[in-house]
């Protein structure tokens, strides 16, 4: 974000702010006062705007027996967001109007009055797009000792990893020597789901946005091949490097990168469908014809199992996961990148970014120390 637009971003907050409620000795004079919060400000019309967000200052309320203090430390972006903003039936209730966007957190423990949790522990947490957050301690964990960075809480080791570990393994159930395709190839998600496929002994090709996300795919993430989406020959392209066709499509991104992978589909693919990020901005059904009976006869002649997932149903999987990750990160199997933006009011123009493959790595943004 430049600096005359995040200062209109500021300006037109239409910030409030008030005498702080956070009162008593307990927590001292130097106890923070006010909350800086980015709420929904009305819901998008295709790609989310600047107009869309609105910075809040609100004040702090104290806290009561059982409570907690948490002070977010890193906020996890990520696609799924986008259809929070609207009010579409989908499996989760959407954000509502002027209500603080939803989001992972890793947060501090800034003030507690909860016998499980001290001052200055770390914690997952929801806290979403807000500096600080008053919680009960319901749905808040301490941080597992096994994951190295705290950042990694909301990547690597967090829900994106999950989700390209219960993907890849559960659903797509790789079997050594098939061929594994995946887009949004060094995403938070896709980045792993590949090199889980080559730990496995798969072939794995990327599909990616740029010569320059590409060629860290296959140099530094070890996949065998990648596809630039933006080339205009990118269906030959992916045929060529899918010689022997796809056996398992992670399905994160749709669109005409889907339209390519479906012919290349083999008998008994399997497709494990976690997001659809290049129609989550979309107003209306893309134009030409309807090919859906077209593609459910490749589904049945072929034999295909396409399955939705929502991973939160496979939170059971998390302790396996766990392990797993952390000794294929300990071991240098698993190679991971974070692009981190600094300070929350940068949250919209990084999230906005994120639909236009602006990101190189897994998206978060550093709200504290």
């Amino acid at each position: 974000m430049s600096m005359s637009t995040r200062r209109q971003f500021i300006a037109s907050s239409g910030a409030i702010v008030g005498t702080s409620l956070l009162a008593g000795a307990a927590f001292g004079a130097a106890a923070p006062q006010i909350n800086r919060r980015i709420v929904l400000a009305k819901r998008p019309d295709g790609d989310p705007t600047p107009a869309d967000f609105r910075l809040e200052e609100v004040p702090i309320p104290a806290l009561r027996d059982g409570e907690v203090l948490l002070r977010t430390v890193y906020l996890s972006l990520d696609p799924y967001m986008r259809a929070r903003m609207s009010d579409a039936a989908s499996y989760a209730a959407p954000t509502e109007l002027n209500q603080v966007m939803v989001g992972g957190t890793v947060s501090r423990i800034a003030a507690s009055r909860n016998p499980r949790f001290k001052e200055g522990d770390l914690v997952n947490s929801y806290s979403g797009w807000q500096e600080y957050q008053v919680s009960n301690g319901m749905g808040i964990t301490p941080l597992d000792a096994r994951i190295p960075k705290p950042s990694y809480a909301l990547g690597v080791l967090g829900m994106p990893g999950l989700t390209a570990y219960v993907g890849t393994l559960d659903l797509g159930a790789p079997k050594p020597g098939e061929t594994l395709a995946v887009a949004a190839a060094t995403g938070a998600v896709g980045s792993v789901v590949g090199q889980i496929a080559k730990i496995k002994g798969l072939r794995a090709v990327g599909i990616a946005g740029g010569p320059e996300k590409c060629s860290y795919a296959v140099k530094e993430l070890g996949f065998d091949a990648c596809i630039d989406h933006r080339d205009a020959d990118m269906p030959r392209l992916l045929k060529d490097a899918c010689p022997k066709g796809i056996d398992v499509y992670f399905e994160n991104v749709g669109g005409a990168v889907w339209d390519a992978v479906v012919p290349l589909l083999n008998t008994h693919a399997r497709v494990p469908l976690c997001g659809l990020i290049a129609q989550y901005n979309a107003t209306r059904l893309p134009p030409g014809p309807d090919r859906s009976s077209q593609l459910m006869g490749t589904f049945l002649t072929k034999q295909v199992k396409v399955q939705g997932f929502i991973i939160s149903t496979y939170y059971h999987r998390q302790s396996a996961f766990i392990a797993d990750m952390s000794t294929w990160l300990k071991e240098g199997r698993i190679k991971y990148r974070e692009d981190i933006t600094q300070g929350l009011e940068n949250a919209p123009q990084a999230f906005m970014g994120l639909f236009k493959g602006s990101n190189f790595g897994k998206l978060l943004v550093q709200v504290s120390e």
